[in-house]
């Protein structure tokens, strides 16, 4: 039985390259307290939208974060017409998630310094997931915070290379 050889892919070479690669964790240049990772490395870029990517995927995934207490300061006056606009930009990606490092009890309970209720607050993240499709996540502190990070990187750059690998024609043997 003869057998052809295999056509030239490019795209199959560098994929191969890739299965071995970890990705990396893009940090806006504009975080004023980045998170630490430590099951990815990370590095510093200015993203146009959100506070964490990834290299190479800074167009198809962005978080945004925020601690409890900026997030209650984004609830109100000015500073809610321009948190808004953030999660408008958000809506552009295909993974995108508002992480709030804190708990939802704190803001149940008022653990804040504000006048704006916890209703408020509440009924602003309500908002947010119906309005702009960007779904809240809550982690209870900056390590955990910083590991869910990771966790969405890893699994959505996988994806992109399992979906590109399917792309390509089966080998023939």
């Amino acid at each position: 039985m003869k057998t052809e050889p295999l056509p030239n892919y490019p795209a199959r070479k560098t994929l191969n390259r890739l299965a071995g690669q970890r990705p990396v964790v893009i940090v806006d240049t504009r975080e004023q307290t980045p998170l630490r990772f430590t099951r990815l490395e990370s590095k510093t870029a200015t993203l146009t939208t959100g506070d964490y990517s990834f290299q190479g995927g800074e167009d198809h995934l962005s978080i945004e974060r925020k601690t409890v207490a900026d997030l209650v300061g984004c609830c109100m006056g000015d500073s809610r017409d321009r948190f808004f606009r953030e999660l408008h930009r958000l809506r552009g990606f295909h993974f995108r998630r508002l992480l709030v490092v804190g708990s939802r009890s704190e803001i149940e309970t008022g653990q804040y310094r504000s006048g704006i209720t916890p209703r408020s607050v509440l009924a602003t993240l309500a908002a947010i997931e119906a309005r702009f499709d960007v779904p809240v996540v809550f982690a209870e502190t900056p390590a955990r915070a910083a590991w869910q990070i990771e966790e969405w990187v890893w699994w959505y750059a996988r994806e992109i290379i399992l979906s590109a690998n399917q792309l390509l024609p089966p080998r023939k043997r």
